[in-house]
């Protein structure tokens, strides 16, 4: 996290927008101060500095819904940070997800929300859980899961309509999803390898 920011230009204060580090979503804009800053660095959970109440305030200090800091940038124009975090709750003070209500995530960052709700089912195995059952059938189990919906997906492309096409598409999704976190994998480490082929010459 560099710092190099234009202090100045904001008369020691510059707006951060909070965006979900793994689906995208802009959950939320403050403003922070040099101090503020230097505290969200110490405590790892994004701290602004309330112009409303005068003083550094970390987000969710009574809630305990924090935002966990993955990473900060500034613009072009060292004026603004945009603080990419993974909130640990609502981040509205209505109980809303986002404060931008109004503004819907892209559709593909759903995938980002069912990859971690997947990791969630791994860790917690809660009872009575589908997902809870394919992880406790083991490794074996789950790929075979994946070869099969992966040749039902096949055969809905050449003899089915389109509806039937989707939802066999959704079940390979999901238990590929599944499959990888069994392997102690998730859809991060999948795009990184999507991205490096796209990137890659040739």
């Amino acid at each position: 996290m560099s710092d190099d920011a234009d202090w100045d230009k904001g008369e020691g204060l510059l707006p951060a927008i909070v965006q979900h580090a793994h689906t995208g979503e802009v959950l939320m804009l403050g403003y922070v101060s040099r101090e503020s800053l230097e505290a969200t660095r110490a405590s790892g959970h994004v701290t602004f500095f309330s112009r409303s109440k005068q003083r550094l305030w970390t987000k969710g200090e009574q809630s305990g819904h924090v935002l966990r800091v993955v990473s900060m940038h500034l613009d072009c124009d060292r004026d603004t940070w945009l603080v990419r975090a993974e909130p640990q709750g609502p981040t509205c003070h209505t109980g809303a997800r986002t404060c931008f209500v109004d503004a819907p995530p892209p559709p593909v960052a759903f995938l980002a929300e069912l990859d971690a709700l997947v990791a969630t089912r791994e860790r917690d195995r809660p009872e009575g859980s589908y997902t809870t059952r394919l992880f406790e059938s083991g490794l074996r189990r789950i790929a075979q899961k994946v070869g099969e919906e992966g040749v039902e997906t096949a055969l809905a492309a050449v003899a089915q309509d389109e509806d039937a096409l989707l939802a066999e598409s959704a079940d390979l999704v999901f238990h590929l999803l599944v499959l990888l976190r069994a392997r102690g994998l998730g859809l991060d480490d999948l795009v990184r390898v999507l991205e490096a082929r796209h990137r890659a010459p040739g």
